[in-house]
């Protein structure tokens, strides 16, 4: 018998190892006990994937002895996690019953580590499939206002931005397949987002810090746009749509296919869209309380909303055995009006020639990877790599009033360990220069460099109905400029007497001095994080995850100095600051890195008929940079264009109030809530609301903070026909800052239908949706353009997909 064991592990020593290796087989059920079809089964911390066939079965092999955890996934169910020990047999067979998910639970791909809205400590959302369709707007911030948490800083429906939690622009990343957007609206409001939803996979949303993923510019949370621009197979698959609108005549038409051979896969999309300007249900430039006069007109615009867009990208990947490598060529381009900023005068005949727009183009180049080890230490290279060239230049009278620049070089390695003691993860690096120029008589910050080196650290392990996450990282941060201008201005106050001409404050003979310097900073921020889910009765998990994150001041919070149209306001940095005197200098006070300090308390029902998610949170930031009104006026320095006389002394027309970036301590806290109820199997009820109180701890609140909301949706889905109605009360905010007026509640409905057949082997669907069903006016309290720009009114559009 001796002889025989010792025999046994001498022929195991010479065999490959491929021979010795231990396979999984088995199947996937639901509660009723039928297979479930298309499920995908992963080893946690590999690369091994497989997808069941029709009668649910599936076959795993390769496997080395040890404990292995198994994670499943399907469309409409709760993701199963299940631990299976390999040792003496080759082989075992397993059984998996699959719960019903009323929320649809979708694995992100913005981080190295498994997160998704069931099962990270983490609160994230994705938007996919149909509903991602059904949500799509023209703009990013539009398109998502609807999660939970997410609301937009709605900009006439040509620019909008995601606000998270109460925060937006340099606070919140945008990024595409994990990489940097590369544009300049975290800068102004009326800078529009250079990513296309409509050919998108789906979008991710990081609420929270996830500073730990991106490095500090995402303090406030991250919205990541996925497509499968570098493929990653080579099956042939795409989709086409054709949509018109009725509420600005928008049409709208995209397709994105992947097809290739064993070795090669090949990508493309297009899009293009085109609107005029948007029907509101008042007048754009009437007062709240001016119903009366409202209701005499009607066939009400905002002028200047209209755009022109259109944009394509062809990618190409190789594929071998253990990954791939590949690379995504874009160019996006749109045209779009910029109201609030019409230099045609009051006429309403006024030359439309006149009227300021934005000439947009971008080339985008992405190269990704991924390189699949079987090595006992490593286990998996990711390689993001981008480069960006963008320009936007705003026109007005047919000629280029100011170019706004930004030159992006991005690289980020992922390297993911074997499961070492159950412990899944790895390092991150990462790296990335951002070159931001504006020339023009509106170009408020000087041209600039940041460039950013960062290491990072993620770890997770379950240990029993514990999954705990870990993370850790440091950065530094360098911001250069060698032309910052602080011009000699005649700022003041229009409540003082006496005109122009008595608050010249003894500098006449400097008036038209400028000092140009240099200016170099570096910041070093640090980001921990750590949470943990506890699956601490069936169906139920409680999620705590405790971070402190830093983030750098970007460039204009610090260099800004002059007139920005897009706000109205004259924008002053956090480099400079009021002297006693009454004159713009150079500040005495420390520049300090932004740090929040944050909770978020989840609890979860995760399967069965009902689901919900209750998120609670609670930020503190200190040395948070924001603007202050001064209280005085600027030139605008801008000439309109018009013959208008503003030759009186007491004429502020061409006057901007100065708004001046400083620090102090804010906190931020609120909920989100979201429920669903699976009623039978085609009728589904669902609930949300969310929350956020932005309030100085010196006292005072926030401006443009997001009101109380609350909404629900009423589905019906069958395997040909989708219907649903959905409605959300909008709180009124009259929690505001200085100089901030209230804005009225109201209630938004909005209905769709869809109907699925085929055709000639080709499948369609045709769809009606429509918003704004009450032809409500609808101000967005966010926005900096409420008064002259609400939601759009009735709308209907009509629209065809096709998969292949």
């Amino acid at each position: 018998m001796k002889r025989r064991s010792q025999l046994a592990v001498l022929i195991a020593a010479l065999l490959p190892a491929s021979v010795l290796a231990k396979s999984i087989e088995g199947v996937v059920l639901n509660k009723q006990g039928n297979v479930v079809a298309n499920a995908t089964v992963e080893v946690e911390g590999s690369d091994i994937k497989v997808t069941t066939d029709a009668n649910g079965k599936f076959v795993i092999t390769g496997l080395k002895d040890g404990l292995k955890e198994l994670h499943v996934v399907a469309p409409g169910y709760a993701h199963l996690h299940r631990d299976i020990m390999l040792n003496t047999s080759d082989s075992q067979s397993v059984a998996f019953n699959l719960e019903r998910s009323p929320i649809e639970v979708i694995d992100i791909e913005a981080t190295p580590i498994h997160m998704s809205a069931m099962e990270s400590a983490s609160p994230v959302s994705v938007l996919s499939g149909e509903k991602l369709r059904r949500e799509q707007a023209a703009t990013l911030g539009d398109s998502l206002e609807r999660l939970p948490g997410v609301n937009t800083n709605f900009h006439a429906k040509v620019a909008s931005t995601p606000i998270i939690r109460g925060l937006s622009g340099p606070r919140v990343l945008i990024t595409q397949n994990g990489l940097d957007v590369s544009d300049v609206s975290r800068v102004g409001p009326d800078h529009s987002v250079a990513s296309e939803a409509s050919t998108a996979q789906q979008i991710e949303v990081l609420r929270g810090p996830a500073t730990l993923f991106y490095g500090s510019g995402a303090i406030g949370g991250v919205v990541n746009v996925v497509d499968n621009r570098v493929p990653t197979d080579s099956s042939t698959r795409g989709e086409w749509n054709v949509e018109h609108n009725s509420v600005d005549d928008q049409t709208v038409a995209s397709f994105n296919a992947t097809t290739g051979t064993d070795s090669f896969a090949f990508y493309a999309d297009a899009f293009w869209r085109e609107a005029n300007d948007y029907e509101i249900p008042v007048a754009a430039e009437l007062a709240h309380d001016d119903h009366d006069h409202a209701e005499h007109h009607s066939d009400y615009v905002v002028k200047n909303s209209n755009e022109e867009s259109d944009g394509f990208t062809v990618g190409a990947s190789y594929l071998f055995d253990q990954g791939f490598i590949g690379l995504a060529i874009e160019q996006f381009n749109r045209q779009y009006g910029i109201p609030g900023h019409s230099h045609g005068g009051e006429d309403e005949h006024s030359d439309e020639e006149e009227s300021v727009f934005a000439d947009l183009e971008q080339t985008k180049v992405q190269l990704l990877g991924e390189y699949n080890l079987d090595s006992k230490w490593l286990n998996k290279i990711n390689l993001r790599a981008g480069f960006t060239d963008y320009e936007h230049a705003e026109i007005e009278h047919g000629s280029v009033g100011t170019t706004f620049k930004n030159e992006t070089n991005e690289l980020r390695v992922d390297i993911l360990h074997s499961q070492f003691n159950e412990w899944n993860g790895g390092i991150s690096f990462h790296y990335k220069q951002s070159d931001v120029e504006a020339q023009g008589s509106e170009a408020f910050t000087p041209p600039s460099q940041t460039q950013s080196y960062a290491i990072a650290l993620m770890e997770e392990r379950h240990f029993g109905d514990f999954l705990v996450q870990l993370g850790g990282r440091a950065e530094r941060v360098t911001i250069d400029a060698d032309n910052v201008l602080l011009p000699s201005i005649d700022a003041h106050a229009h409540n003082d007497v006496g005109g122009h001409d008595d608050h010249d404050h003894g500098h006449d003979e400097h008036s038209n001095a400028t000092r140009v310097f240099d200016a170099k900073h570096e910041f070093t921020p640090v980001s921990l994080s750590a949470g943990v889910v506890w699956d601490f009765a069936p169906s139920y998990n409680l999620g705590l995850s405790l971070s402190r994150s830093e983030r750098a001041p970007s460039a204009s919070e610090l260099l800004s100095f002059g007139p920005h149209i897009g706000t109205a306001t004259y924008e002053v940095g956090a480099l400079f600051d009021i002297h006693e005197d009454g004159h713009l200098g150079l500040s005495d006070h420390t520049i300090d890195l932004e740090t929040a300090n944050n909770i978020d308390l989840t609890f979860r029902k995760t399967q069965g008929d009902i689901g919900f998610i209750f998120n609670a949170f609670y930020n503190q930031v200190d040395n948070y940079y924001y603007q202050v009104e001064t209280g005085l006026y600027a030139e605008s320095g801008h000439d309109h264009g018009d013959d208008h006389d503003h030759g009186d002394e007491h004429d502020h027309s061409s006057e901007l109030p100065v708004y001046l970036f400083k620090t102090d301590d804010v906190t931020l806290h609120g909920f989100e809530a979201q429920v669903a109820w699976q009623l039978t199997g085609e009728f589904k009820l669902e609930l949300f609301s969310d929350y956020v109180r932005a309030r100085l701890d010196s006292g005072g609140n926030l401006p443009r903070t997001p009101p109380l909301r609350f909404g629900t949706e009423f589905s019906y889905q069958t395997e040909k026909l989708s219907a649903h109605i959905h409605a959300t009360r909008y709180q009124e905010q009259d929690r505001t800052a200085p100089e901030e007026t209230a804005t009225d509640g109201y209630t938004l409905v909005n209905a769709s239908i869809s109907y699925d057949l085929s055709v000639l082997n080709q499948d369609l669907s045709l769809y009606l949706r429509g918003t704004n069903l009450t032809n409500t006016e609808a101000r967005v309290h966010s926005s900096f353009l409420k008064n002259i720009a609400p939601r759009p009114g009735r709308s209907f559009a009509l629209g065809i997909r096709g998969y292949f």
